[in-house]
């Protein structure tokens, strides 16, 4: 593929993408994937630089823009050599017409860019979460340790104790130590989460929110692989994802528990008042990951952030209902609007007198109503909330 061409192609892939985000429609990488398979004679740096072209265009706006001509206009603006090639050849963009639609530079749409600014997230903090994230894994201490573990590539190493951070595009999966289960990808920040848990070898936890299980995982090597380790989720393809991985990780011990959502109690109703710690990694909006996921800003909506968090709320109350007198109860979420953070653990413990707040400083984040937020600006980490509650 000439430039040119490549440039045509990130617009028509733009179009699809655009789409589904209006529409709710497949992820900009299942998009991208399923275009490029279907066009084996791109090469692999032809597909690298379709990529790059695309995801450098749903960076740069923040509304959603009318057309993927008009995003890929919007970076070719403050890049000449980009705009040249819009020169009408076979196989290349249209030439530019001053006064054609250009999309809007941005960091979100507004409605979001104030909801940042009210939850304290602007200017440099802001622009943050739409940089391109580094590649961070964790060392399963099940299996190996920082200290002394060899890989092909030496990370640095993390504040969490055994982390490391890769350059960018590492592949990590063909590594032996990545299919041995000594190494697990998993975000520095998300990293520090499991760390203020806090599990313990013998405790009953549970991991209410577990998905796939990344923070599954974590836990399990914290407790040495051994007491009792709930993974539980709503979702049936995402929880059954974990068993190879527990397997791989030598967590053998961790259970599932598949839930009904609304209906949690009926599969956990064994573990009222008995648990030692649960963690509620709560579905969100993800507002903490814009650096890997940017066009989720696309997609989010007012009202589907109320719906995220009336869904934290309940999920909060049927946590606290599993944890024992003197318990603890981890609530997460990988965004930094308040409303999914400091204003949810509020209200949480104005519903209920008998917990207090107890997230301890380790290190990192800033403080923020009664738990810490970590973000891309001032940690290097995916944007975060963190709390943690105590049943007194």
């Amino acid at each position: 593929m000439t430039p040119a061409a490549r440039v045509q192609a990130a617009i028509e892939v733009l179009d699809l993408v655009i789409a589904a985000a209006r529409n709710r429609g497949a992820s900009a990488d299942r998009i991208i994937a399923e275009w490029l398979r279907a066009r084996r004679f791109a090469g692999s740096k032809d597909r690298r630089a379709v990529r790059d072209l695309i995801y450098a265009a749903i960076r740069c706006c923040g509304e959603v823009p009318e057309t993927g001509r008009a995003a890929m206009l919007r970076v070719a603006q403050d890049d000449p050599a980009l705009l040249a090639l819009f020169d009408g050849s076979r196989h290349a963009p249209a030439p530019y017409a001053p006064g054609e639609p250009v999309a809007v530079k941005g960091i979100a749409p507004a409605w979001l860019v104030a909801a940042l600014a009210e939850s304290g997230i602007s200017g440099d903090e802001a622009a943050a979460l739409l940089e391109r994230a580094p590649l961070d894994i964790r060392v399963n201490s099940l299996k190996a340790d920082r200290e002394t573990l060899e890989l092909p590539i030496a990370g640095l190493p993390l504040l969490a104790p055994q982390g490391l951070r890769l350059p960018y595009g590492t592949q990590v999966e063909q590594w032996d130590a990545y299919q041995d289960g000594r190494i697990e990808v998993q975000d520095g920040g998300s990293q520090l989460a499991c760390l203020i848990a806090d599990a313990r070898p013998g405790e009953t936890v549970v991991d209410l929110c577990a998905g796939a299980g990344g923070k599954t995982l974590a836990l399990a090597a914290a407790m040495d692989a051994r007491g009792r380790l709930i993974a539980c989720d709503s979702d049936r393809a995402r929880l059954s994802r974990l068993a190879p991985r527990a397997e791989r990780a030598g967590a053998g011990f961790i259970e599932t528990r598949l839930l009904d959502s609304g209906r949690e109690m009926a599969a956990l109703g064994d573990l009222a008042g008995g648990c030692d710690m649960v963690l509620v990694d709560a579905p969100c909006s993800g507002a903490g990951t814009w650096r890997r996921n940017p066009e989720a800003r696309w997609r989010l909506t007012a009202e589907e952030l109320a719906r995220l968090a009336a869904l934290q709320a309940r999920l909060l109350d049927v946590a606290a209902g599993l944890v024992r007198p003197g318990g603890r109860l981890i609530f997460i979420t990988c965004s930094l609007l308040d409303a999914e953070g400091a204003d949810q653990a509020g209200a949480f413990l104005r519903r209920n007198p008998d917990w207090r707040a107890d997230t301890p400083d380790f290190g990192a984040g800033t403080p923020r109503g009664g738990g810490v937020r970590l973000s891309p600006g001032r940690d290097g980490t995916d944007g975060f909330f963190i709390a943690r509650f105590k049943l007194l």
